[in-house]
C-alpha cells in the first residue's frame, strides 16, 4: 500500500505548515482548484450517466439516499454516549460525518485510476445525492432540543451552495452534452491529477492548522475521527456488495461512507443554526478524518475489498 503520488503533495503541505515554511497558495488559486475539480468530476459523471440511465440506477440511487440518512443516526448516539457532547454539538458533528467530502472522493478516484481499477462511471451522481440527507438529519436532531431553524436558509444552502451547484451543473451538462462534451474533456480530464496535487498541497496545510485546534476534547475527537470512518467504510462496503458494484465502485462507496464534509455542511448549518459551534466538527473532519482517509483509509479499504470482495 505505497503512498500515491498525489497524496505526497498533501504530506508536503502538512510538513511545510509544521515547520512554518513560507508556503502559501493564493486564496483565488485555491478557489479555482476547487471549481475545476467539482466541474471535472461532474462532467465525467454526466457523460457516463448519459450512457447508463436505466431502472436499476433508480434503485441504486434510492439505496444511496438511505445510506445518507443512516450515517448521522449512527454517529449521533456515539457522540452523545462516549463523547458526552451537548445535543447541539453532537447533531452538528453527526451531520458532518453523514455527508461526504468531494476532495476525498477525488483522491479515491485518482487512486483507482493509478491502479487500473474500474468503477461505475456515474458515481458523481451518488456524491451529489449524499450531500443533503445528513444535513436534514442533523437539523432534525438539533431541532428536537428546540433550536429554531430558517427553512428558506436551509434549503438555499443545501441546494445552492458552490459544491452542489458546480457538481450538479457539471453532471447535467455532461449528461445533456453526451459525446459532444468529450471535446472539453482533454482539459478537464488530462489536467485532473495535476490540479488535484496542487489542491492537496493546500489541504495539507489546512489540515495541519486544524490539528492545533482540537482543544479539550482532543482525544475523543481524534478517536471518533478515525472510528467513524471505519464504521462508514464497513457499511459502505456492505452496501456496495449488495448493490453488485464492481471492486472499484465498492471502494468508492466505502470511501464516501468514510468521508466527512467540511465545506457544504458547515455552510448549511451556519445559516440554519447560528448558535452552533462548528469548530469541533470542522476540526475533526478536516484535521483528523481527511488525513486519515487520504494517508491510510483509502489504501486500506482498497486492499481489503480487493482481497475479500468478488
Amino acid at each position: 500500500m505505497g503512498l500515491d503520488i498525489v497524496v505526497a503533495f498533501f504530506v508536503l503541505g502538512a510538513a511545510a505548515q509544521f515547520v512554518r515554511a513560507e508556503l502559501s497558495l493564493p486564496k483565488s488559486l485555491y478557489q479555482s482548484l476547487v471549481i475545476f475539480l467539482l466541474l471535472a468530476i461532474g462532467l465525467k459523471g454526466g457523460i457516463a450517466l448519459s450512457k447508463h440511465v436505466n431502472p436499476a440506477l433508480l434503485i441504486e440511487a434510492g439505496a444511496i439516499l438511505a445510506f445518507g440518512f443512516v450515517l448521522p443516526l449512527i454517529a449521533f448516539p456515539l457522540l452523545r454516549s462516549f463523547g458526552h457532547l451537548p445535543r447541539l454539538d453532537a447533531a452538528t458533528i453527526a451531520a458532518h460525518y453523514g455527508s461526504v467530502s468531494v476532495a476525498t472522493y477525488a483522491v479515491a478516484v485518482a487512486f483507482l485510476e493509478s491502479r487500473g481499477l474500474e468503477y461505475e462511471p456515474y458515481f458523481p451522481l451518488f456524491v451529489a445525492l449524499l450531500e443533503a440527507p445528513a444535513i436534514a438529519v442533523g437539523l432534525w436532531l438539533a431541532s428536537r432540543k428546540g433550536e429554531s431553524t430558517d427553512g428558506k436558509a436551509i434549503l438555499r444552502e443545501m441546494m445552492l451552495n458552490q459544491g452542489m451547484v458546480l457538481l450538479l451543473g457539471g453532471l447535467l451538462i455532461g449528461w445533456w452534452g453526451g459525446d459532444r462534451a468529450e471535446r472539453i474533456m482533454p482539459f478537464f480530464g488530462e489536467l485532473f491529477h495535476g490540479v488535484l496535487a496542487l489542491f492537496l498541497l493546500a489541504m495539507g496545510q489546512k489540515a495541519a492548522e486544524r490539528w492545533r485546534e482540537l482543544g479539550n476534547n482532543a482525544s475523543f475527537l481524534a478517536s471518533f475521527g478515525v472510528a467513524m470512518p471505519l464504521i462508514g467504510a464497513l457499511l459502505g462496503t456492505g452496501l456496495g456488495y449488495l448493490l453488485g458494484f464492481s471492486q472499484g465502485g465498492t471502494i468508492l462507496i466505502a470511501t464516501l461512507g468514510a468521508s466527512a464534509s467540511y465545506i457544504a455542511v458547515p455552510a448549511a448549518l451556519s445559516a440554519a443554526l447560528p448558535k452552533a459551534d462548528l469548530g469541533p466538527a470542522i476540526t475533526a473532519s478536516l484535521g483528523i478524518t481527511f488525513p486519515f482517509n487520504v494517508l491510510v483509509g483509502i489504501p486500506l479499504y482498497s486492499a481489503l475489498i480487493t482481497r475479500f470482495i468478488h
